[in-house]
């Protein structure tokens, strides 16, 4: 049974900086395609970034691009990929959860929900001065 347990959240000021990481067990995180969404208060699941697992090609939304980056670690041992956040904003405050699937992905839906079936419980962010 694959799990995926995201940890790295909690409370920032605006312009501060967070590492998330998503750990798998179960499962050869290296093998998968992983995705990170994010849920505001009020507002829907928005998929923001998203890692191949055939070139570790990285994908962004236009609200995170250039501020975050994710990457997997190099020791496949750790089976973890990581979300580096810098310059978060106050709109950046949710509940981030990262997501795997082994399947094929067409580029059209790295964000979307359903192509993913493996997910995390989540973890909080909270961008507050």
């Amino acid at each position: 049974q694959v799990q995926l347990m995201e940890s790295g959240g909690g409370m920032v000021q605006p312009g501060g900086s967070l590492t998330l990481s998503c750990t798998a067990s179960g499962a050869t995180l290296h093998y998968y395609r992983v995705g990170w969404f994010r849920r505001a208060p009020g507002k829907g699941r928005e998929g923001i970034s998203c890692i191949t697992d055939e070139y570790n090609s990285p994908y962004y939304s236009d609200s995170v691009k250039g501020r975050f980056t994710i990457s997997r670690d190099r020791d496949i041992a750790k089976n973890t990929v990581y979300l580096q956040m810098n310059s978060l904003k106050p709109e950046d405050t949710a509940v981030y959860y990262c997501a795997a699937t082994p399947r094929y992905i067409h580029s059209g839906n790295y964000f979307v929900t359903d192509a993913y079936e493996h997910w995390g419980q989540g973890t909080q962010v909270t961008v507050s001065s």
